[in-house]
């Protein structure tokens, strides 16, 4: 099981985490971040495999990933 964390302000809202997410576990946002974006959340942390698949193709450096033992 995994956390993800993900620095709001730092997110353009480029989706790539979200596509990538195999567990479906990250949405857009319906917020706006001080760029004036949508940024990528959370939604099922509990589905996080904690892949690292956000952290990878996340170009911002904005996303953090921790694995927790069950």
């Amino acid at each position: 099981m995994g956390k993800v964390a993900i620095e709001k302000d730092a997110c353009k809202g480029c989706q790539l985490c979200i596509a990538f997410c195999p567990a479906k576990c990250l949405v857009l946002s319906q917020d706006l971040n001080k760029r004036g974006v949508r940024y990528a959340q959370t939604k099922e942390q509990n589905n996080c495999v904690a892949c690292g698949f956000c952290f990878l193709v996340c170009p911002d450096c904005c996303v953090a990933v921790e694995t927790q033992k069950e």
